[in-house]
């Protein structure tokens, strides 16, 4: 897997962005490791799936898919698509993202000239793990209830819209799916281990099935099937889906999140645990979907901020911080990272979305007491929004 990252992350493929010459460069990289591995091709043309669009500047716009690619406005990326052939009635989809931000641009964090965004965990990582899962299938012949097609999917960064491209367009009967598995941002496993698991609603099967088969991970579980990556794009087709992420970091959409910073050792668990998972599921026949709530939707709406960033993987009680922005409410009060929020005015905190709903409540110019807990300490300051 160290090897499919460093490759893909190096600044030959120029930060994967859809639609330029460093994202057919990984597409053919991907696509000859899938012909190395025995692996059929399952695009419209060989390995590959293309899909042309143009691009919007409203988020709010769904992106309209074009069959003319002449004008220059519009944008054509590029699906990478295998498929093993079990003979068997349902197919498992298992995808991820292999595009990124090029040199910056729209998307990125970064503050200053631009710079190739390698994109080590974002998403080179869970193209990795996807090609090490499909040698490991095909190898392991005891996985033959299920035929497995695995995707590659451009776009995710402006959109999910590779993901999307392809079930709209399937290349292979897409009713036929039992479920999906995504991994995205699967390459810094913490110290504690914590691995989010996005979609655990999707099937009643689901959370005894994660629990019987973990070894070792400390899982933040979400019940629903709607998030910021390309599993969404099957669960809007009633599709059970599971999708992996070790959460965000200093790197994120950043030129810096390169291929030396990754916990290859935790991908590896990574790797294990989705195995255990397949396997168990394999002889299960065809799995229960089951609708969930929009978590997002439940996010209320702030006129102030703290000026932190959530350690949106803690499962303590409160809320932790995993970085404090300068010169912001959070930083004037002393508040530092690894802090842990336990009261803000008279409201306990229990987790992150009890904070959200309590930071809800304050307005610009209200000062507020915050209790955190702080090397075993409680701390109490004083915040001014």
């Amino acid at each position: 897997m160290k090897e499919d990252v460093v490759v893909l992350s190096s600044d030959d493929m120029q930060g994967r962005e859809t639609g330029t010459a460093g994202e057919l460069k990984a597409a053919d990289y991907i696509a000859q490791r899938f012909e190395d591995n025995g692996l059929l091709a399952k695009g419209t043309d060989g390995y590959f799936q293309d899909f042309t669009f143009k691009p919007s500047s409203n988020p709010h716009e769904e992106t309209e898919f074009l069959t003319d690619r002449s004008t220059d406005s519009t944008v054509t990326g590029r699906n990478v698509v295998a498929y093993l052939d079990n003979g068997a009635e349902r197919t498992v989809a298992i995808g991820a993202h292999y595009d990124h931000l090029g040199m910056g641009g729209f998307g990125s964090l970064h503050r200053g000239e631009n710079a190739v965004h390698n994109g080590a965990d974002d998403n080179a990582s869970g193209i990795a793990m996807l090609l090490r899962l499909a040698l490991e299938l095909k190898e392991n012949e005891i996985k033959e209830q299920n035929n497995y097609v695995f995707i590659a999917f451009s776009g995710e960064e402006m959109g999910l819209l590779g993901s999307s491209y392809w079930v709209k367009n399937a290349t292979l009967d897409i009713s036929t799916v039992n479920y999906m598995i995504n991994m995205d941002m699967v390459g810094r496993l913490n110290e504690e281990n914590t691995l989010a698991v996005h979609g655990v609603g999707t099937s009643p099967i689901f959370k005894q099935t994660l629990m019987s088969n973990n070894e070792g991970l400390n899982l933040s579980e979400f019940e629903s099937g709607i998030g910021p990556s390309d599993f969404t794009s099957f669960y809007v087709y009633d599709i059970p889906v599971l999708s992996f992420f070790t959460g965000q970091h200093e790197d994120y959409h950043k030129p810096d999140d390169d291929a030396e910073k990754l916990n290859y050792e935790g991908m590896d668990m990574i790797l294990g645990y989705i195995e255990r998972i397949i396997m168990d599921l394999d002889d299960n026949g065809k799995l229960a979907f089951r609708k969930t709530k929009n978590e997002s939707e439940e996010v209320p709406a702030f006129k102030v901020g703290l000026g932190v960033v959530p350690d949106y993987l803690y499962t303590g009680k409160g809320m932790r911080i995993d970085g404090v922005s300068e010169d912001k409410p959070a930083q004037k009060a002393g508040l530092l990272k690894g802090d842990v929020v336990k009261k803000m005015g008279d409201s306990t905190v229990i987790d992150l979305m009890s904070y959200m709903k309590v930071l809800s409540t304050f307005e610009n110019g209200q000062k507020t007491k915050v209790v955190v807990e702080r090397d075993g300490e409680m701390i109490e300051v004083e915040v001014e929004f």
